[in-house]
């Protein structure tokens, strides 16, 4: 299996991510032990949280996730076996949002001390902030891996204008760089492919894309509206029932038995052929779920596969 480099940062590693917005969610700390032990026992080693995962369920105030994998990081003394990434940015509570010098440096302390380390690898910006100068956040940022709290930045949900001036801003005042962008994207969800991309690839930005799977669409688990019923995330997937979304999962369906796979693990793979992607991001809440994702990297697409899945016939109305 390769390891690929994250950006410029000379930080490498395996080409699928573990996303940890699961835990604290729809997956308690004894089974994200168990699924943290396969994920590395396996040969991976990037796990992507947030400071923000899990507020959205009933009870939790943010910080679920970070709190779980620092308990296990702990417990298993392996810290320097792992790529930890987290995010700061979306809102935590009255004032505890954005991207501002202070309040990056309050969340960071906040993310190391949940984690039960001395520094994150990758410390990425949750979502673009107009609200403060860009000069003010990354200055913060280069103070911060100065000071051996941080490895290397990365930035998620940004437009390629304002990742382009944050370059430019960092290049000019020699601060750090944002050296990953996290976007969405997938078989479905291929807007990246219009400008990120092709920035990314030119200045050797390193892609970690989130929602590889479409939300589970793309493991071919829902494919009608009686489907929707089967999961919690259900009802977000309606949106890809359409004519579109059935064309690609029928494509997945030719590929997935060409390899004797399934069409999650076909459709990571075609992730993994993507300019400038190091690793889709997706996440698991059974063991067994986990290893059919991790075979994606052990997949070799081959051309006829990947023009197949990536065809103009299920591109139309992107």
């Amino acid at each position: 299996m390769e390891n690929r480099n994250l950006g410029r940062s000379g930080i490498q590693v395996a080409p699928f991510a573990f996303g940890g917005n699961v835990f604290g969610w729809t997956v308690n700390e004894s089974m994200a032990f168990k699924l943290l032990d396969e994920f590395t026992r396996s040969g991976f080693n990037l796990i992507d949280t947030a400071d923000v995962y899990s507020t959205w369920v009933s009870g939790n105030k943010g910080g679920e996730s970070e709190t779980i994998i620092g308990q296990w990081l702990s417990r298993r003394n392996n810290r320097k076996d792992v790529v930890i990434a987290t995010k700061v940015g979306k809102p935590m509570g009255p004032g505890k949002l954005g991207l501002s010098g202070k309040y990056i440096r309050h969340a960071v302390e906040d993310s190391l001390k949940r984690l039960q380390t001395d520094y994150i690898d990758l410390y990425q910006s949750h979502d673009d902030d107009p609200h403060t100068p860009m000069e003010e956040t990354l200055s913060t940022f280069t103070d911060l891996i100065k000071e051996g709290k941080v490895r290397a930045i990365g930035a998620s949900n940004f437009t390629a204008d304002r990742l382009t001036l944050s370059l430019e801003v960092s290049k000019a005042n020699n601060y750090a760089r944002y050296e990953t962008l996290q976007p969405p994207y997938n078989l479905y969800d291929r807007s990246i492919e219009k400008d990120l991309q092709w920035l990314c690839v030119k200045e050797g930005i390193g892609i970690i894309s989130y929602y590889a799977l479409a939300s589970g669409f793309l493991t071919g688990k829902y494919r009608s509206e009686q489907d929707l019923n089967k999961s919690v995330r259900g009802q977000g997937i309606k949106k890809y029932l359409d004519l579109r979304g059935k064309k690609i999962l029928t494509a997945l369906d030719e590929v997935s038995a060409k390899y004797k796979s399934s069409p999650a693990t076909i459709a990571l793979a075609w992730l993994m052929t993507r300019p400038a992607v190091v690793a889709p991001i997706a996440s698991a809440t059974k063991e067994d779920q986990l290893k059919d994702l991790l075979m994606s990297a052990d997949i070799n697409l081959d051309e006829e596969s990947i023009r197949m899945l990536s065809g103009e016939a299920l591109t139309v109305g992107r």
